[in-house]
């Protein structure tokens, strides 16, 4: 009989999190994530398939998070949401900044499939999300098409948090963009 475990799951997605947003899929060594963890290679291929199922299963616990937030959820739907999540949604977690989900598509041809999958459904949810609070607004454009702007712009926003941007520059930008897509 094995010893038994001295961690729990959701401690060792916590900590991997930053590892994965920090250096990236690729870049992210076995020995990182042994030591922000806590837990040996033995323990960390007891819990995960392999270095692929702890991305994958990191990147759902982040995007699980984020949906809890319900920044685009809240009654009433409209424009104030959308603001709202376009200021908290590219969030600093750890000294990571813009959006975990976000980062890693800049390795899309090297993630796991399951992860470029979890990044696509994401995205695409996000996106009805934000045309179903932009719909309430009654826009003079289509909702989709301006859905589709609001997600460019979080894409764009996202990684522009790397770049240490100002907070006010970053709050300055959204507030353009709202006033823009209000008219529209």
């Amino acid at each position: 009989m094995g010893r038994p475990k001295k961690f729990n799951r959701q401690g060792v997605l916590e900590k991997a999190l930053p590892v994965f947003w920090r250096s990236g899929f690729a870049e992210a060594s076995l020995h990182e994530l042994e030591v922000a963890t806590g837990v040996n290679k033995s323990g960390l291929y007891s819990e995960f398939k392999d270095k692929e199922d702890l991305f994958t299963q990191s990147l759902q616990y982040y995007l699980e998070g984020l949906e809890k937030k319900g920044l685009l959820t809240a009654e009433p739907l409209g424009w104030n949401n959308i603001e709202r999540f376009l200021k908290m949604g590219p969030c600093s977690m750890e000294g990571q900044k813009g959006c975990f989900a976000v980062s890693s598509m800049r390795e899309i041809a090297i993630l796991p499939p399951e992860a470029v999958g979890i990044i696509t459904r994401s995205r695409t949810k996000l996106k009805q999300l934000i045309a179903k609070n932009i719909e309430v607004e009654r826009p003079k454009m289509d909702a989709d098409s301006l859905a589709e702007l609001v997600l460019t712009f979080f894409t764009g926003l996202s990684m522009e948090h790397n770049l240490n941007s100002s907070r006010p520059s970053i709050g300055r930008k959204i507030d353009d963009l709202m006033n823009i897509v209000r008219t529209l």
